[in-house]
């Protein structure tokens, strides 16, 4: 599964090379040229990771758009603009921006800031404890917790439950799975899949609440109450 990328830019040039290249680089890109159809079509973006925002579009300014996002989500963005003084740059920063890069930029450039932010962004995530049902996940210690028993987990298994968890009551194509864990879609691989999805079920069976279901010619997706 491809990390997804919200792009917000006007200039119709830059961002289709931008899109080009950040979809050649294995992202997902969602682009949008006109900010106020961002703020339409946030409910449908839940699945972004990072934004990219370009400061100075009109109808509505990238600084603006970025407070509007903030309130309705968490994900995190950085800011893309020709202004390069310092006062926009800590207005930048104030507003929570992750990055801010001065155009024009190296598209590698952009591309090496992207996977810094979503590099830190999975670090925080793996220092979290997740509940699922009434278990506790433990990501960093590579634990799964039910009452008195603990059950450690392999670093496979501990990639595929985040993302499983991270995707409640929603069915993951096993395609999609192979290629975000190993990089590839191999038959080798989607049966070490299939004994890690055994696994898990084992260790969650002490809450008939959570199902990890096979869904026939497609993938797998897990259920648990929140």
């Amino acid at each position: 599964m491809r990390n997804h990328i919200l792009l917000v830019e006007d200039d119709l040039d830059l961002g289709l090379v931008l899109k080009q290249y950040l979809e050649f680089s294995g992202f997902e890109v969602t682009w949008f040229s006109n900010p106020l159809e961002v703020v339409n079509n946030l409910a449908a973006l839940e699945s972004v990771q990072l934004a990219i925002i370009d400061v100075m579009m009109p109808e509505m300014n990238g600084f603006d758009l970025s407070k509007i996002i903030c309130e309705q989500t968490q994900m995190p963005f950085l800011f893309l603009t020709a202004k390069a003084q310092s006062i926009d740059r800590i207005l930048g920063l104030k507003l929570g921006a992750d990055d801010y890069i001065a155009k024009p930029c190296e598209p590698e450039e952009l591309l090496l800031r992207v996977k810094n932010i979503l590099k830190r962004e999975q670090k925080s995530e793996l220092a979290q404890s997740i509940s699922i049902g009434h278990y506790r996940f433990l990501p960093s210690q590579y634990q799964i917790v039910f009452k008195e028993k603990t059950y450690t987990i392999t670093e496979k298994e501990t990639e595929l439950l985040i993302l499983l968890s991270q995707n409640n009551h929603k069915v993951l194509n096993r395609k999609d799975i192979l290629e975000k864990l190993w990089g590839e879609n191999d038959y080798f691989l989607g049966r070490s899949l299939d004994v890690f999805m055994t696994r898990l079920r084992k260790y969650f069976k002490e809450d008939d609440r959570i199902k990890f279901d096979s869904v026939r010619g497609i993938g797998f997706k897990i259920e648990f109450p929140e």
